[in-house]
């Protein structure tokens, strides 16, 4: 379907342009991972507005722009808006040979371009909860060889060591074997939802003196199972307070202090900023 490669590499081309990407990888994964692979067969339902509306035809051309495709309308999954993705993998910056864990893998599609990414020798191990989004993944990634998906938790069963962590499910916190996981130099790529009302894209880095982390963007995905609810006596930032937030620590290793901007169990947030090249 020559016309449709052309719409995908179009799409490909607008995505990396609008995420202001300098890194021209993101747009070559885009042009060369077909999205319709991971969507089931069409006509595909995708959401506008308030409410939704079905493509005209089973023509991929329809799904090569930046449109939320509905894989489960009852329990509000879809796959993900291609802008936002495309930003986060320009953010994150998976490179060649480097280990990824993918948690809230959904049907595959942006684990199939962090595996383009990592290549050649690098891997990536992909996490999915909801047993028929995992069974279509697994099927979806059959063809990427560096790929491993694994239909569970991510939080009762922590990742292996990862240079890049990408989570697409929100948590009030990162649980801290996920911190642990990264490597020196590690980056962890996130949906902070520390409340119903503060929704920020967080990238982390794993500096030699602790954590450093960044908020950069708003950002709002569905609940991470295990992870999505704030413990009694939990410090809840506002959103003002969680924007300024520049590292973070396990409270095993450091006690709150003043500069914290939200505490919860494990974890916490301070705005004590830490230098992120600062690496083992």
């Amino acid at each position: 379907m020559a016309g449709s490669d052309d719409a995908r590499k179009f799409y490909a081309k607008l995505m990396a342009a609008q995420a202001r990407s300098a890194d021209p990888r993101i747009e070559q994964v885009f042009a060369s991972v077909p999205r319709e692979a991971f969507l089931g067969p069409g006509p595909w339902t995708v959401f506008a507005g308030d409410g939704r509306i079905e493509t005209p035809t089973a023509d991929p051309a329809y799904i090569y722009q930046n449109v939320l495709v509905v894989l489960d309308a009852d329990k509000g999954i879809n796959n993900g808006e291609p802008l936002l993705h495309a930003m986060w993998l320009d953010k994150v910056g998976p490179k060649p040979g480097e280990a990824v864990t993918h948690i809230g893998a959904g049907t595959g599609y942006y684990t199939a371009l962090l595996s383009r990414l990592v290549e050649p020798g690098g891997s990536v191990m992909a996490f999915e909860l909801e047993a028929d989004l995992a069974a279509h993944a697994r099927a979806n990634l059959a063809a990427y060889g560096n790929v491993e998906l694994i239909g569970g938790d991510a939080v009762a069963n922590p990742p292996p060591s990862s240079d890049v962590i990408y989570v697409n499910a929100g948590v009030v916190a990162p649980p801290a074997a996920w911190l642990q996981a990264l490597k020196p130099g590690g980056r962890m790529i996130f949906p902070w939802r520390p409340s119903e009302t503060v929704g920020l894209a967080v990238l982390v880095t794993r500096a030699e003196n602790g954590f450093a982390c960044r908020p950069f963007m708003g950002s709002w995905f569905i609940p991470c199972v295990g992870a999505s609810i704030a413990e009694p006596g939990a410090k809840i930032p506002t959103r003002e307070r969680a924007t300024r937030t520049r590292s973070i620590w396990l409270t095993a290793a450091k006690t709150p202090d003043r500069t914290a901007t939200a505490v919860f169990g494990d974890v916490w947030f301070s705005s004590r900023a830490i230098r992120a090249d600062s690496t083992r």
